[in-house]
């Protein structure tokens, strides 16, 4: 088989489905940065107003977390830890330097990026409740001030641990040469997932006999 050849990573609806989440994230994230501190409050001016962006960062954060749902249930079982992924992880610095050889066969991601999923999802459900918590005027009059006030706290770190994981999805991505192909056209090379995901390209192999 020619290591040139494009195999399909994500389809159309897949694709969909994280770009929409991207979005949702980032217009979130940046509401919730123009409310969190006056240095960032500049930043309502990207939805109209101040008290534009308070209305409809909720119902933001309500979309993208419904939308990283439908795509949490489409990957989660290629996103279970496993013996070889541990394995993997003891080769982390051969890893970085490309000069690992004889590593435990990867699936479709590996263990960096299973941990990623993990902690998104963690920290995008912990921003819903926490957030319901706190939605004025709808919900927050039912709760007492020292709970909202934890709400707030919690809110505020899940959001933070949530951007931190955004930015290494990125970097990451940018950094894995042949990557950010695999979301915005779909596929990647033979040689791409032979090399990065050897299990995962073994089993695509396999079904496509």
């Amino acid at each position: 088989m020619s290591q040139g050849k494009l195999i399909e990573r994500y389809n159309a609806s897949e694709r969909a489905n994280h770009w929409l989440v991207a979005i949702s994230f980032i217009l979130a994230a940046l509401s919730g940065l123009a409310l969190f501190h006056p240095a960032f409050f500049w930043l309502t001016n990207l939805f109209g107003s101040g008290t534009w962006a308070r209305i409809l960062h909720p119902f933001i954060g309500a979309l993208m977390f419904l939308l990283f749902i439908v795509m949490a249930l489409r990957f989660w079982k290629h996103n279970r830890i496993t013996d070889a992924d541990r394995q993997w992880a003891k080769h982390m610095t051969e890893i970085l330097q490309n000069k690992a050889k004889d590593l435990p066969e990867i699936g479709k991601y590996n263990l960096g990026q299973k941990y990623l999923f993990w902690a998104l999802l963690t920290t995008i459900t912990l921003m819903l409740i926490s957030g319901i918590v706190i939605w004025q005027p709808w919900f927050a009059p039912l709760f007492p001030i020292p709970l909202l006030r934890i709400a707030v706290l919690v809110h505020a770190l899940s959001a933070f641990v949530a951007i931190l994981c955004l930015i290494v999805h990125v970097y990451a991505s940018y950094w894995t040469r042949g990557s950010i192909r695999a979301m915005t056209r779909g596929t990647v090379t033979a040689a791409w997932a032979k090399h990065h995901h050897p299990a995962w390209f073994r089993e695509v192999m396999n079904k496509n006999r």
